[in-house]
């Protein structure tokens, strides 16, 4: 496994994290807290540079530890974020869902513009997104 990345924010609370899973199965992604465009925008940035560095065509984007509505970021994801990372390479979505309402609707309302860049499934928790995304040939 390699080694975790950690993004925080300005009064050092840890928004994200992110590390490829051994033999590069697929990249493993956790969101933490409240969420800003910017925070947002950091790690979807992060995502695509690792992305970049180490080719890989699975992603698991767990938001299980997310708070609120990031909906002001949407149009980001949708229009930059989502065309870069197919074409770097990523080829499956595994989303996990926040028990904030607010939070899965945004990640719902992003898997409305996006389901056609990816193959795209939504989870309740992380081992079950681990299991699709293992299943799947490379």
């Amino acid at each position: 496994m390699k080694e975790q990345v950690a993004l925080q924010k300005v009064y050092g609370d840890v928004f994200f994290t992110a590390r490829t899973i051994e033999g590069n199965a697929f990249i493993y992604a956790q969101w933490f807290g409240v969420q800003s465009v910017e925070t947002v925008k950091e790690g979807g940035y992060k995502l695509l540079d690792m992305i970049k560095e180490q080719p890989c065509s699975k992603l698991l984007n767990s938001n299980k530890h997310v708070i609120g509505s990031w909906d002001m970021a949407l149009d980001w994801a949708e229009n930059e974020w989502a065309p870069q990372m197919k074409a770097a390479g990523l080829k499956y979505l595994a989303q996990v869902v926040p028990s904030s309402i607010y939070a899965t609707l945004c990640i719902e309302s992003l898997i409305q513009q996006i389901d056609s860049e990816f193959e795209i499934r939504m989870f309740e928790e992380d081992a079950d997104a681990e299991a699709w995304l293992l299943s799947l040939d490379k």
